[in-house]
């Protein structure tokens, strides 16, 4: 483990663990990288899960935060080979009458195509939409006193509502569910304050940047942001097993994306008793249940939208969604769970053999549960793409223990890094000044269990590394 010349040790190579190194490296702090499998990306990784020639994302395939991230657009990575793609339709959600729902890049016509619904979208988010910008790097960041207060508490007071109020005030059926499924990334019970917040925000986020997906697949995001790395003078070690902070010693500042958990297991002795606790008490949301497909055509969907969205959500009603996300929560099975789906081949060719698709999805089911939910998720795709079968060539299914296993952040298939409840959601791992710090000195966690959590976007590691700078480097850039 080479280690002499770096005054920071990162663990962890996902966005959060890039973001950091490159923060500190760009602040002229040498940095180094240790990555526990032989590469690099975390959650952002590329493989052929199915057949020779099919591309899959492993974990996350969709950018709505990245394409809106302050520290994303900082970086060159576009030198780097990095090329995202829209899709004409960034998320559409289908009904069972053939008819469906769909976000678009452009305000405007979101609301157009909303019809009866569209004129409660234009006050829910049209407010909003004029604010986002001078607001997004404090909802995406700690807690603290906002750079614009009153635009702030005007997203404040909506982004707290349970996504049950927020929903009503939509006409029609059509515009409850459109927002519920928004709502239900949050991975947490519908009647749960705050999460209104993660339908706006990815709401926001893609009238702003879209929802791209990246071409070649996730992969290439990080391969960019390590070749940037590298090109900056940052070091990266591959499969190297961090198993005690004393491996990390002499480095001025170690940065760690990782979960709480890992922490505890690391840390040992080292830590106060009560951030012990505090870290011991760190709530874990639901797992995910995750597919991948090989397919003969494109999946068939009886809605034209959905043909042309790089996100699908199936799930039909808001009560449908609704009951799907308590019981993940509750540790309940959903005969009908909701789907989230995204078909990358249909825009980015490279990703399947000419004539041939790609698909992937997940659905939401208690942490750490065993149960295979492949018949439960197909059967969702049938029920609004009739045929979609018939196109399966191979599938590729990872449960919560096999999210867990390739990615030990993922407790249980957890992918957010800890559950997005309101105690959690500016508090994580724990009330602190500074959720990034530890008790100990020069110790820090960068990983989506701090804040603004999980996504693609190296926000937790950007600000993580501006706290270590402050506090161990303060002479740097």
């Amino acid at each position: 483990m080479a280690q002499s010349g770096h005054s920071a040790v990162v663990v962890g190579s996902g966005p959060n663990g890039l973001a950091a190194a490159i923060t500190l490296q760009r602040a002229g702090v040498p940095a180094l990288i240790l990555e526990s499998r032989p590469t690099v990306g975390g959650g952002m990784r590329t493989a052929e899960l199915t057949l020779p020639g099919f591309l899959h994302d492993i974990c996350s395939a969709i950018y709505p935060m990245a394409a809106s991230s302050a520290f994303f657009k900082s970086l060159p990575l576009g030198d780097f080979g990095l090329e995202f793609i829209d899709p004409p339709v960034l998320a559409a959600h289908p009904f069972d009458d053939r008819s469906a729902t769909v976000l678009l890049r452009s305000f405007d016509q979101t609301v157009l195509e909303m019809g009866q619904d569209g004129s409660a979208y234009r006050r829910l988010v049209g407010g909003l939409r004029s604010i986002w910008p001078s607001i997004m790097d404090d909802v995406l960041g700690p807690l603290g006193w906002p750079s614009h207060p009153l635009d702030f508490a005007r997203f404040g007071v909506q982004a707290l509502m349970p996504a049950t109020l927020s929903s009503r005030r939509f006409p029609s059926f059509r515009g409850k569910a459109f927002f519920a499924a928004m709502a239900a990334h949050s991975m947490q019970p519908l009647t749960k304050a705050a999460t209104s917040a993660a339908g706006l925000v990815l709401m926001l986020a893609g009238h702003a940047g879209g929802w791209p997906l990246a071409k070649g697949g996730s992969q290439s995001i990080a391969d960019a942001l390590s070749a940037y790395f590298r090109l900056l003078g940052g070091v990266i070690e591959t499969g190297v097993e961090v198993t005690s902070l004393d491996q990390l010693q002499p480095a001025q500042a170690v940065l760690l994306d990782l979960s709480p958990r890992q922490l505890l297991r690391i840390a040992g002795d080292k830590l106060p008793s009560l951030y012990r606790a505090q870290l011991s008490g760190f709530r874990y949301g639901p797992g995910v249940f995750k597919m991948d497909w090989a397919l003969s055509d494109p999946i068939p969907f009886a809605a034209e939208a959905c043909r042309k969205a790089g996100t699908v959500h199936l799930g039909g009603s808001f009560e449908e969604i609704a009951l799907s996300e308590r019981n993940a929560n509750d540790g309940r099975i959903s005969e009908s769970p909701f789907v989230l789906l995204a078909q990358q081949s249909r825009f980015d060719p490279s990703r399947a053999p000419e004539g041939k698709e790609t698909a992937w999805a997940y659905c939401h089911v208690p942490n750490g549960c065993p149960v295979d939910m492949t018949e439960a998720i197909e059967r969702q795709i049938e029920r609004f793409a009739p045929g979609f079968r018939e196109c399966i060539l191979e599938r590729h299914t990872m449960g919560p223990a096999g999210m867990q296993s390739y990615n030990a952040n993922y407790i249980g298939g957890d992918i957010n890094g800890g559950a997005m409840n309101l105690a959690q959601i500016f508090a994580r791992p724990a009330a602190r000044l500074s959720p990034y710090k530890t008790p100990l000195r020069g110790v820090y966690l960068c990983s989506a269990s701090t804040p603004p959590g999980g996504g693609v976007h190296g926000l937790c590691g950007y600000h993580a590394a501006r706290q270590a700078l402050h506090d161990c480097f303060p002479g740097a850039g």
